[in-house]
């Protein structure tokens, strides 16, 4: 049976732009060092600051393309500013994130970083 996670990484798998992302060495090093559960934790800091307000600052440019595993996957899993989640996620611009879509923006980014290390 599919869930909701599922047909989102469908989607996104059908976009050459989304497709390209991979963990660099760097990226890989970090999270083999530091571990999937670390590495969440700062992503919900990142997220905390650059996403969650209601009008972040640089929205659309808030986040950097590579140097941490939480960014590359916020661009692989269109979760880096509040247009891509907006037109990917169906979740609004406009106003601060709710816990809910917090934690819904990590289970993305744990499944694609989980996929990227190899299961």
């Amino acid at each position: 049976m599919s869930t909701d996670l599922d047909k989102l990484f469908e989607r996104l798998a059908r976009s050459p732009f989304r497709r390209r992302f991979r963990l660099g060495a760097v990226e890989r090093a970090y999270m083999e060092r530091k571990g999937l559960e670390t590495v969440l934790e700062h992503g919900r800091k990142f997220i905390g600051e650059r996403l969650a307000p209601a009008e972040p600052k640089n929205d659309g440019k808030q986040t950097p393309m590579r140097n941490h595993p939480i960014f590359v996957g916020q661009h692989a899993t269109a979760t880096c500013c509040r247009g891509c989640l907006e037109k990917w996620h169906g979740i609004p611009r406009g106003r601060v994130l709710t816990e809910d879509e917090i934690d819904r923006i990590l289970s993305v980014l744990r499944r694609w970083l989980t996929d990227q290390a190899g299961g």
